[in-house]
């Protein structure tokens, strides 16, 4: 043990207080309450709290329904360019390639209404471009097209004739404003094949050729004037320069092999039918028509199996269409499956139950839905089912089940919209006459 002769304590020796160090605490501390208050009221974020999702822009909508609209997914790119729209109202650009993408679409709908809706949604859009940008050429070019595609005497009734002379008024408008407009110099030649001025209409496309080749638009147009006046094999050549230049888009194999099966090359227009219903698979659209095509075009080798087969499947696709019944019950009629056309037709005219409707899909009524089917009103582009019809229940008439007397009404009806075609009345009278052997005037 070492003594060191001091005595020892017991406590703790207390250092001296710092008030600098007591400063630097509380300045701390006041600053942290700021802190607190300024997180609370929003006006500083914590950098652990989550990172906003930054709002996207109009232009990236715009790209997004570029890409559907290349890829074909046309119902997708309405929707983007939509959204565009609501980003940008005063976009005129962005209203006019909407109404040119709605109006294309309207090619892959089946029935007259739903074609007519969509043709009016893209009028609207059409309309509002026009409004937004008064001098732009590009704006009331693509007014006309849509008007044009309005103009439908099938879809617009006594307003068709209007529409075309809007139509043709908007046109001469865009080339007022540039001349040089090659979607202005196709769309009018579009619009005067509908007016059956086909010198003139393919003097426009030429001149829109020599403009800009590089277009889908005038690839098509041409093609639509090579087809009128009878040369197929140039219009093949055409849409396919137009589906070089947007490779997916399905209403552009189907008119193709709406031209292959003109010449009567029905393997190749096949083809492209078929390539039409794969992009739709690929894109997982249940478009009916490629199987509607198919099945005509079996229906013209007189391969009726084959027919009603793509035809039923067209109908698993769109169940409730009244106008895929029609054209099921045309194939039966060609095949002279008499028995199971009416069924079929009746639903396209008068409409069936849901039970009727099942027993014509051949649906499994445990798991596929019920649907009631609204028939289809008379008009030029359903005149065929109503005449089919009415032949096919006077040619199976008997004494005891009185098919005649729906017969004779539905012939009365073809009669009183359609007596100055003389090849729809041929086929009215002759049934009449079946009838009238029966008593059933």
């Amino acid at each position: 043990m070492i003594l060191t002769g001091k005595k020892p304590t017991f406590r703790q020796k207390h250092t001296q207080t710092n008030p600098n160090r007591v400063l630097i605490l509380l300045g701390l501390l006041i600053l942290s309450l700021f802190l607190l208050r300024a997180v609370e009221n929003g006006q500083v974020h914590s950098p652990f709290a989550p990172t906003p999702v930054p709002t996207r822009s109009a232009e990236s909508y715009v790209l997004e329904g570029e890409t559907h609209f290349v890829a074909g997914n046309l119902p997708e790119a309405i929707v983007a360019y939509q959204q565009a729209t609501r980003m940008e109202p005063n976009n005129a650009q962005i209203f006019s390639e909407l109404a040119r993408i709605q109006t294309y679409s309207s090619a892959s709908l089946t029935t007259d209404a739903q074609k007519s809706a969509r043709l009016q949604e893209a009028l609207l859009s059409a309309d509002q471009a026009v409004a937004i940008a008064p001098e732009d050429s590009t704006a009331h070019a693509i007014r006309a097209f849509v008007l044009d595609w309005n103009a439908n005497p099938n879809l617009a009734g006594e307003k068709a004739t209007q529409y075309l002379l809007e139509a043709e008024q908007e046109v001469v408008r865009a080339l007022q404003l540039d001349n040089l407009n090659a979607l202005a110099l196709a769309y009018y030649a579009e619009i005067l094949l509908d007016q059956t001025k086909y010198l003139q209409a393919e003097q426009y496309i030429r001149q829109a050729v020599e403009r800009d080749d590089s277009l889908m638009d005038v690839h098509r147009i041409y093609a639509l004037v090579l087809e009128t006046l009878g040369d197929y094999g140039g219009a093949i050549n055409e849409y396919k320069k137009a589906i070089q230049i947007t490779p997916n888009l399905t209403f552009l194999y189907i008119s193709t092999g709406v031209n292959y099966r003109q010449l009567k090359q029905y393997d190749i227009a096949l083809e492209y039918f078929s390539q039409a219903a794969q992009i739709n698979e690929q894109l997982g659209i249940k478009d009916p028509i490629p199987y509607l095509a198919i099945g005509k075009t079996y229906s013209q080798m007189g391969e009726f199996f084959a027919a009603s087969l793509n035809v039923r499947k067209a109908l698993t696709y769109d169940p409730a269409n009244p106008d895929t019944y029609g054209s099921l019950g045309v194939v039966y009629f060609k095949a002279r499956n008499y028995e199971s056309a009416i069924p079929a037709l009746k639903c396209a005219v008068r409409g069936c139950t849901a039970e009727e409707s099942c027993a014509v899909r051949r649906c499994d009524p445990a798991q596929d839905p019920e649907i009631e089917i609204k028939g289809l009103p008379l008009t030029g582009s359903t005149v065929v089912y109503y005449f089919t019809y009415g032949s096919v229940l006077a040619g199976m008439h008997r004494p005891t089940d009185n098919k005649c007397e729906e017969a004779v009404k539905v012939l009365k009806e073809v009669r009183t919209g359609f007596s100055n075609d003389p090849t729809i009345m041929q086929i009215v009278e002759a049934s009449e006459q079946i009838c009238a052997s029966f008593g059933y005037r």
